[in-house]
């Protein structure tokens, strides 16, 4: 029984979680309430603790991990100066008066809107306050309507540069590091965040075109549900390219910098938060009170995301104290059709904790434990962080307990019922799981660019 403790304390977290305790105290709390107990009972060796203080140290000093404030900041300052309001008009003035234009609009702005703030709840909060109202009056069917906004506000876990991505190359690159220190090799070959961003750019922008012909297809197919918007009209040259160009080159120079080698993920970072504000200012918005909010919301999501990085910190170290990652290292090795049968069960436990996890308690407790276990078997780094992004974007969209349906439903108009948004995002699962299948049986989707622009 002892030897099955940390699997106990795994279980027991998941269940505090559930209860709605705050995260980052519930993994803290639990692991120590665990090593207390292992100590009193002999199995628990208390010195395992001493290097607590070191690990955190390096946390808090990780230069990678800047990037996280920054591109929150970024984010923060293009949705509160009403740069993305004003791309979403100018877009859907665009494609408006097509059939399904309204939809395509949607998407490429969520695209680029995900791609700015990398947080999901963000992303789909923003899009369904500035597009399910105007799409509803314009004839589109509500199921059409929130399941569009539901799967792009998703992306971004996967269209870089992503807040994901950022916290999943950290603790990839934590992982491969231990997985060679497990296996006894030294290999100067490391993994970075800039890897993870290039590996993600055709897995997200094919996603983004199956949704694109998805809604291509209920236009044709469909034209009830996605009607032309014909009271909206083409906005003049000017106006058009004054809501486009800043925004779309802003997001281009941030990962153009990485893609080249110009820059860091952090480095770029701090450009973009230095070109949003300048944004921002030019168009008027940039007063002290604006500036006082940008300053408390990127402070309170910076917060929350190194609070539950110090806590997984702390239940990751009892974990392994506990001989936890030698329990599931010995049970993949003893799984019929080795790797293969190892990824998929990591995978599926994944999407089930997505139910209930974020994907922050998730990147912070799940990988550490499987990542370097999954990498020493011979898994590619930056095709198994691709996957975890992408597989925690479909358990975001699922029914009944997926996260982006709640924040929708949060600012949803009560016209707009439960069933609407579940029927709504289910061909958008459909074609995420297509992307995910498409991205298991040709993994170069996801190691190519890296391969190439890397030279690795």
């Amino acid at each position: 029984m002892i030897e099955f403790l940390p699997l106990l304390m795994f279980a027991v977290i998941c269940l505090v979680l559930m209860l709605g305790y705050p995260v980052a105290f519930s993994l803290a709390g639990t692991a120590m309430l665990f090593a207390g107990i292992g100590i009193s009972i002999g199995h628990f060796d208390a010195s395992f603790l001493s290097s607590l203080s070191g690990r955190l140290f390096g946390t808090i000093t990780n230069v990678t991990l800047l990037a996280v404030p920054l591109f929150v900041l970024m984010g923060v300052l293009l949705e509160k100066s009403r740069l993305a309001e004003d791309l979403l008009s100018n877009m859907a003035a665009l494609f408006g008066r097509r059939r399904g234009g309204l939809g395509f609009s949607v998407i490429l702005v969520g695209m680029l809107l995900a791609a700015s703030t990398g947080i999901v709840g963000a992303t789909v909060v923003t899009m369904g306050l500035m597009s399910l109202p105007t799409m509803l009056k314009r004839g589109y069917s509500p199921s059409l309507a929130t399941g569009t906004i539901c799967a792009t506000g998703t992306l971004g876990q996967i269209i870089p540069p992503s807040i994901a991505l950022v916290l999943l190359g950290d603790t990839l690159s934590s992982a491969y590091q231990q997985a060679q220190l497990d296996l006894g090799v030294f290999s100067p070959k490391t993994l970075s965040v800039g890897d993870l961003f290039i590996g993600a750019l055709v897995p997200g922008l094919l996603l983004v075109v199956l949704y694109l012909l998805y809604m291509g297809f209920v236009a044709m197919t469909r034209p009830e549900s996605a009607p032309a918007a014909t009271d909206l009209d083409p906005p003049p040259l000017m106006q058009l390219l004054k809501g486009l160009v800043p925004p779309i080159a802003l997001i281009l120079t941030v990962l153009g910098s990485i893609l080249v080698g110009a820059a860091t993920p952090t480095e770029a970072a701090g450009v973009g938060a230095l070109g949003a504000a300048l944004m921002a200012a030019a168009k008027g918005e940039l007063n002290i009170v604006r500036l006082g909010e940008v300053a408390r919301e990127t402070l309170k999501v910076t917060c929350m995301v190194f609070m539950i990085l110090i806590g997984a910190a702390v239940f990751s170290l009892v974990f392994r104290g506990f001989g936890g990652d030698d329990l599931i290292q010995h049970f993949f090795a003893q799984l019929p059709g080795g790797v293969m049968t190892a990824t998929l069960i990591v995978m599926l436990v994944i999407f089930l904790l997505g139910f209930i996890l974020d994907f922050i308690e998730i990147t912070f407790v799940v990988v550490p434990i499987v990542g370097p276990i999954l990498l020493a078997m011979g898994v590619d780094p930056i095709w198994l962080g691709i996957m975890i992004a992408l597989n925690l974007q479909t358990s975001f969209l699922t029914p009944p307990f997926g996260f982006a349906l709640f924040y929708l439903r949060g600012v949803a108009p009560p016209s707009v019922t439960t069933s609407d948004i579940y029927r709504g995002v289910a061909p958008y699962i459909a074609l995420q799981l297509l992307m995910l299948t498409l991205l298991a049986i040709w993994p170069s989707l996801a190691t190519w660019l890296p391969s190439i622009i890397r030279g690795q």
